[in-house]
């Protein structure tokens, strides 16, 4: 659970963006939150960023999970008490969150003291339509988030997802703007510290149709989509948490 703290390291690095009108359009430089929805303000946004901060300072985390709201979502499944938190798992997913955002907090307190063994990384699909990014602008948001990730945390593996599939059937536009933005993230994997692995199929019907059993509003995952994906992501993360350190 989330704490808040450190708002000091979250004041002073706004600070910086004082005065700035325009959102970033590079979808890898970093960017803070700057934009109020009705189901979170900045204020939230700022206020979420500095609990985990806090937990980046504590340290004690060996399974870090990083994203928007898909990964936010873990927080309220039995799934996550049962399976997750007792290997040392942290969630740093906001909802609304694009690849700038999540480089912003890496560079902004949410390293901190950390040293996983392993982290989680799904992000991207605001990034389509708020920011009207490509599959190459989410590709280069998400490498930059990879190269931060291996910087602060050299000797973690990082897995990647492929962002999940969106909308009822498999025809629908963005199913093809998904399909090629993790055709382009498949190239970041080398086999020894960073894997990618496209985990869509699981939330699909045999007609690659999604149901609302699995996504309600046919973009964010239902208690039944948090089941499938942790039993497919918990075979991929157990041996590297599990291998003893030389």
């Amino acid at each position: 659970m989330r704490i808040a703290a450190a708002w000091f390291v979250v004041c002073s690095s706004f600070l910086v963006h004082a005065g700035a009108s325009a959102r970033a359009a590079d979808a890898a430089e970093p960017w803070p939150r700057d934009q109020d929805f009705s189901w979170m303000s900045i204020e939230t946004w700022k206020a979420r960023h500095a609990e985990d901060v806090a937990v980046a300072e504590a340290g004690g985390v060996d399974l870090l999970l990083l994203g928007d709201s898909i990964t936010d979502g873990w927080d309220h499944h039995p799934m996550w008490r049962e399976r997750f938190l007792p290997l040392r798992a942290a969630n740093f997913g906001i909802g609304g969150d694009t690849t700038q955002n999540v480089l912003w907090r890496l560079d902004h307190g949410a390293v901190g003291r950390l040293a996983p063994k392993a982290v989680v990384l799904l992000i991207g699909t605001n990034n389509y339509g708020r920011n009207g990014d490509s599959p190459a602008d989410v590709a280069r948001g998400v490498t930059a988030i990879v190269r931060r990730l291996q910087a602060a945390f050299p000797a973690a593996r990082i897995l990647v997802l492929g962002i999940f599939p969106r909308e009822a059937t498999p025809d629908a536009p963005i199913r093809t703007t998904i399909r090629e933005t993790n055709s382009m993230l498949a190239a970041l994997d080398d086999g020894a510290r960073v894997f990618v692995r496209d985990l869509g199929s699981v939330f699909l019907e045999a007609d690659g149709s999604i149901s609302p059993t699995v996504m309600p509003d046919l973009l964010h995952l239902s208690p039944e989509g948090y089941r499938r994906w942790g039993l497919a992501l918990l075979p991929m993360v157990l041996p590297w948490l599990q291998e003893k350190v030389e």
